[in-house]
């Protein structure tokens, strides 16, 4: 006789995975829920306590966990002693394991769950009994979740048996399943620590693919994007309502110009190209304004790039947005007749994003592949404490319009490539200098890429200048703000430099590398 064990949490498909075994041949043994659960759908069904002689007990904590369940798994067909010692123990032949487990992802996780109760979300015999069946690959199939079903069914409907190669790929999923499970109870666990917000010794990233993509950044890289459990907001949960797939290059922006557009007040708009803003500007009730300041900062660059707003689109605001090619228009939200008008652009990919930030997030850091490994760090995003560690370092303090100016810059910078400086005023951005080897050259930049006067606005720098020249060249420009880290050695030089100009200059004490 063949078994065919049955224990699962997502019953999706089953009492039809069921009558197929049954028609094949295999007797179908099973517990608790998922016995009654067949039961109720006319199908026969031997109780694991038939097979061990031992009660399920402890309150179904120990179910399958038994010497007869493991050696019908474990035990290797053909191998003399194991047949011999399968008939004097009498234990069943299992030939097929159909397990997935307690819902730890979507009940003690997504629940939020005190230790206390996530912990009975823990499951000890369904992962034992999954490795067992994929070590004995050989001999048993083991199935990890429904839509796997299919691919046996169809294989025993035409061949009346599992193949060795379906067998091997399906232990493979297997170990898979279990390594994912086993990742996210220890990071459950490690979160429960006083000092939790420390990258572990060890990190294991059960990251779920959502797609292939076409390609890389070049044709010749193969491809494809990945979340982490629980589907965060944000770009990987975004709902992409027209267009084009997307590829490598365009979530890689779409991250760059949705990361600023969430952080700025509302109502806020960002162009991106190559990940660097190259406008972006704020509107207080007005998104299609904010839009054009955006625009207007720099609109060569903004040809082919992409646009965040971080309030709905508007008809009026989607007309102006199908006049320049661009690949991405990401949103919270799109009237009916703003998505109309922008899907007379074919290709053009919208995208409708969740502003709200995950309710906990088990894995808040970036992350970056280097020869031989990975560099993890902590997310750079507004400091706690704010603007009570900024002061002003200068004899002049900043107007409160300048204030304003400083603020929206400051918080521009932190989302350009470094070394980064960015002029503008309390609307938007007037020029980006972005990724240079030195400052003075992002200073020059700026001045260069400049299509809005810099005369009376402000300047972010992601970093101290180290001498004060760079200052010099944003005073010959008009700039009369600058917000900037502080903590060289030379600050005094630039402080006396700022002085002379008669600029107002905030020291943060915090600098915003972005490489």
């Amino acid at each position: 006789m063949r078994y065919a064990l049955l224990s699962v949490s997502d019953k999706t498909g089953l009492s039809e995975f069921a009558r197929v075994l049954v028609a094949q041949g295999f007797v179908l043994v099973s517990s608790g829920g998922t016995a009654r659960h067949l039961e109720d759908d006319g199908l026969e069904v031997q109780p694991v306590e038939a097979l061990t002689g031992f009660p399920e007990c402890l309150d179904g904590r120990v179910k399958t966990l038994h010497p007869k369940i493991h050696g019908g798994i474990l035990y290797r067909r053909g191998v003399t002693a194991h047949e011999r010692a399968v008939d004097e123990l009498e234990m069943a032949r299992i030939d097929l394991v159909a397990c997935n487990l307690y819902p730890f992802e979507s009940k003690a996780l997504a629940g939020n769950l005190p230790i206390e109760d996530a912990i009975e979300y823990v499951d000890i015999g369904g992962p034992t009994m999954i490795r067992s069946a994929a070590k004995n690959w050989e001999h048993v199939a083991v199935l990890t979740a429904p839509s796997q079903y299919q691919r046996v069914m169809d294989e025993l409907s035409q061949e009346k048996e599992i193949s060795r190669d379906l067998r091997r790929q399906l232990a493979g999923e297997a170990f898979n399943h279990t390594a994912r499970y086993d990742a996210l109870i220890a990071r459950y666990f490690q979160t429960q620590e006083e000092d939790s917000d420390t990258p572990p010794e060890h990190l294991v990233l059960p990251l779920d693919r959502i797609s292939p993509l076409r390609y890389g950044e070049n044709p010749h890289q193969g491809a494809a994007y990945y979340t982490t459990p629980g589907g965060a907001p944000g770009v990987v949960g975004a709902r992409q309502l027209h267009g084009k797939a997307l590829s490598y290059n365009n979530l890689l922006d779409l991250d760059g110009a949705w990361g600023l557009a969430a952080e700025l007040p509302e109502a806020g708009a960002v162009v991106v190209k190559h990940t660097n803003p190259c406008g972006a500007a704020v509107v207080v009730g007005d998104i299609h304004a904010a839009y054009k300041r955006a625009l207007s900062c720099d609109p060569l660059s903004a040809f082919g790039g992409i646009v965040a707003l971080n309030t709905p689109v508007t008809e009026s605001l989607a007309q102006e947005l199908t006049e320049i090619f661009l690949e991405i228009v990401a949103a919270p939200d799109f009237s009916e007749e703003a998505l109309a008008c922008l899907k007379r652009k074919k290709n053009l990919r919208i995208m409708k994003v969740d502003p709200q930030s995950p309710k906990a997030d088990l894995f808040p850091w970036t992350y970056r592949a280097i020869s031989g490994g990975a560099l993890i760090q902590d997310k750079d995003g507004p400091l706690e404490g704010g603007e009570q560690n900024w002061r002003v370092a200068t004899e002049r303090s900043p107007t409160d319009d300048e204030m304003t100016a400083l603020r929206l810059m400051w918080t521009v910078c932190r989302h350009v490539k470094s070394n980064a400086i960015v002029c503008g005023d309390s609307a938007g951005t007037r020029a980006v200098g972005a990724g240079q080897m030195s400052r003075v050259d992002a200073v020059e930049l700026c001045q260069m890429k400049a299509k809005l006067d810099l005369q009376g606005s402000v300047a972010a720098s992601d970093a101290f200048f180290p001498f004060r020249d760079g200052l010099d060249a944003l005073a010959d420009a008009g700039v009369k703000a600058v917000i900037q880290p502080g903590g060289s050695v030379r600050d005094q030089e630039v402080i006396d430099a700022a002085n002379e100009r008669g600029i107002a200059m905030i020291f943060t004490g915090n600098r915003h590398f972005r490489h």
